[in-house]
């Protein structure tokens, strides 16, 4: 009788440095964004470059998930087929890890991609109500998200959080797991040229997209060097 010794536990290549670095900058463009809503903050004239941060990095992330790596692409984050028996599961208290994002995961990746465009776009335009009413909807999923993601890490002890840091992810949960596919060869390029283009549009639309605290300071001297030649036209 033979005996199958235990496959050593080894580490994998999970997240492409892609969608590691789209993922922490959205955090910080969107970070910046919130805590740069309330006029009189100490980063109020960074709101506007963060929202126009955000709205290329969505579209960074629109060919990512064409072209990325194999947990970033889109098809392998929409899996209506598994949603059900993922849920299922949920309810009945058997949580797996997942290699990349679980059903309910990619799902949630989805949504927050369409609230983030949603918000910017509303902004963009001056769709004010709109516009703050969309943003409070992308914070309570954001929160709803960490509380997720911090939950199943500790359910099935795989630090998810850790792993979009590092990129790598232990088998423990997967034995005979190998790297996940790499981006394809023109991602790069693409990659670079979609964020290259996005800016210049941005720029196209709002001259002084990147330029904190020149819309406030804008407006505010538009109005004044109006009524100051107004007033001179008077006075003549």
């Amino acid at each position: 009788m033979t005996s199958t010794a235990p496959q050593a536990i080894r580490t994998i290549k999970t997240w492409d440095w892609g969608t590691r670095l789209f993922h922490w900058l959205l955090v910080a463009a969107i970070a910046v964004a919130f805590l740069s809503s309330e006029e009189g903050s100490a980063l109020s004239p960074w709101h506007v470059p963060a929202g126009w941060v955000a709205a290329i990095l969505i579209a960074f992330r629109l060919v990512w998930g064409f072209v990325g790596g194999e947990h970033a692409r889109f098809v392998n984050l929409i899996r209506p087929s598994r949603m059900a028996g993922h849920v299922r599961g949920l309810f009945a208290g058997r949580v797996h890890a997942s290699l990349g994002h679980n059903p309910l995961g990619g799902i949630a990746v989805i949504v927050l991609l369409a609230l983030v465009a949603a918000t910017t776009f509303t902004g963009i335009t001056g769709g004010e109500d709109g516009h703050e009413a969309i943003a409070y909807m992308l914070l309570a999923t954001i929160a709803l998200h960490v509380v997720a993601v911090v939950a199943m890490s500790f359910l099935t002890r795989d630090n998810l959080i850790g792993a979009m840091i590092t990129g790598r992810k232990k088998t423990t949960h997967f034995p005979n797991a190998q790297d996940a596919a790499p981006p394809a060869r023109v991602a790069i390029p693409l990659a670079v040229l979609v964020v290259a283009g996005s800016a210049y549009a941005a720029t196209r639309v709002d001259p002084l997209a990147f330029t904190p605290g020149t819309h406030g300071e804008a407006g505010e001297g538009g109005e004044g060097g109006e009524g100051d030649e107004a007033g001179e036209r008077d006075e003549d």
